[in-house]
């Protein structure tokens, strides 16, 4: 039952349901925001903010491009943070769905930076009221109900996608091909090492300097011969799309 989000970045419009439905269904305070010249806000993940849609704008070949990125844990297939833990039972890896949760035993943790240090995408964060390390724990009390995350239930777009591992890559590579007749440089990002896949139109960095990870620093584990296999062909796959 091991699932996996599968988000394509050229179907986001940056509408934020997927923030809000983070927000209303961990029951979690809004923030007071200002203008910082963007329109994303709040400007960074926080205790209380554990889904983010980030706005970046870059300039290729003369043409603008408006990107969006709705920003969360990765649920690492062999998470590096769980290095960090010292207390047991501070991080729990739900090996039926893959969900890597937060348990509120990281508020007794007496190095809480270490989890973020540990995370190649720089996402746990402090909750300054209950000292908990926090982040997405993908929506694991709705996926064991057999529901939907929040996110991806209000996305209206079809950009999220929620669902058995396979069948999300099986979707990822469709999504992947459709894309490259768009968007040349389209790409998959770190899909053999994580179960939140992003596909992006263009260079990952674009969006954000943490969206994709040095695939060494998160997969601990073998890969599978299908996912060896999978993995060499890609180069070859976009060279020739």
């Amino acid at each position: 039952m091991s699932k996996t989000f599968f988000i394509d970045l050229t179907k986001c419009t940056a509408c934020r349901g997927c923030q809000v439905a983070c927000k209303q269904w961990k029951k979690l305070p809004a923030e007071k925001t200002v203008n910082w010249g963007s329109r994303q806000n709040p400007k960074d993940l926080s205790g209380v903010t554990l889904k983010l849609v980030r706005f970046s704008e870059v300039e290729t070949n003369g043409k603008l491009q408006w990107l969006f990125y709705p920003e969360q844990c990765r649920h690492c297939v062999e998470p590096p943070c769980i290095d960090a833990m010292t207390v047991p039972g501070s991080i729990v890896h739900d090996q039926e769905t893959g969900a890597v949760i937060y348990t509120s035993l990281t508020a007794k943790e007496p190095n809480k930076e270490s989890f973020a240090a540990n995370c190649p995408y720089d996402i746990p964060r402090i909750n300054k009221e209950t000292g908990m390390v926090v982040k997405c724990d993908m929506c694991n009390d709705r996926v064991k109900m057999g529901m939907l995350p929040a996110c991806v239930l209000t996305c209206p777009t079809g950009a999220m996608n929620f669902g058995e591992r396979e069948d999300m890559l099986e979707l990822a590579e469709k999504n992947l091909e459709a894309a490259q007749k768009r968007y040349p440089d389209a790409e998959l990002v770190d899909e053999y090492t994580v179960r939140v896949i992003y596909l992006v139109q263009t260079s990952p960095t674009s969006y954000h300097e943490y969206l994709e990870a040095d695939a060494s620093s998160i997969q601990r584990g073998p890969l599978s011969r299908k996912q060896f296999l999978a993995k060499l062909a890609s180069p070859l796959k976009r060279m020739n799309s």
